[in-house]
């Protein structure tokens, strides 16, 4: 570690550490093409955090474009999800459901998450059944909630099986945080950037398996909305 971190500041650091990560680890188990990943954490526990995922891809085919919006959405419902993971090596690596829920609707930067979701969800939901009458406002909340359901369940298998991957990455990037020089004023901000070349050479990386966007598994229900 260059700096010594306050307890709490590395705490919080590794909490949005796992949400990057997150984000990070699904995209590149499902095919996305990702780029760097930062972190800033300030004194007072503020922070910014984003990882590089690039979401050029052809799309062919309305299937194509389906598992392509899934895919996305899944992504996006990571981050939160990672956040939730014990961070002590002997602790069960599993996604604690409520908490993730209430970082994605909460008002902390994963909202943001949360509201790309709803509008790609119901993007989705147009492709998947282009004959809904508009007024049906029942049978479109079903087939959101079903849809999430689904999603989530998809996510949240993803996010535990790379659980230990997620928090490797975590903590090698808050390992690499340093205190931001800052000309007349006190330092009060730790940050890192891990540029996508430098992911990219790390085994942890490059162990990342590439995984279906389903599989035969994923048909548990699962309460999300």
């Amino acid at each position: 570690m260059t700096t010594k971190l306050p307890t709490a500041v590395r705490d919080r650091a590794l909490q949005i550490a796992h949400h990057e990560m997150g984000h990070y680890v699904v995209a590149r188990a499902l095919g996305f093409e990702t780029g760097g990943v930062s972190l800033t954490v300030t004194i007072d526990l503020r922070h910014q955090g984003g990882a590089s995922i690039s979401l050029v891809r052809p799309i062919a085919s309305l299937e194509i474009m389906k598992e392509h919006l899934e895919a996305r959405m899944m992504v996006l419902m990571a981050g939160a999800m990672a956040q939730t993971l014990p961070s002590k090596p002997s602790a069960a690596k599993r996604v604690d459901k409520l908490k993730a829920t209430a970082i994605l609707k909460g008002d902390k930067g994963a909202e943001q998450d949360y509201a790309k979701i709803r509008e790609l969800q119901h993007l989705l939901r147009n492709i998947a059944f282009p004959d809904t009458d508009p007024t049906s406002g029942e049978r479109i909340a079903a087939q959101l909630k079903a849809m999430s359901d689904r999603l989530w369940i998809r996510a949240q298998a993803l996010v535990e099986d790379q659980a230990e991957t997620i928090a490797e990455l975590a903590a090698a990037l808050v390992d690499g945080m340093a205190i931001v020089e800052q000309w007349g004023r006190a330092a009060d901000t730790y940050e890192v950037v891990f540029t996508g070349p430098m992911l990219e050479r790390l085994r942890t990386v490059q162990a990342i398996p590439s995984l279906p966007v389903w599989t035969d598994s994923c048909s548990a229900v699962q309460h999300w909305k």
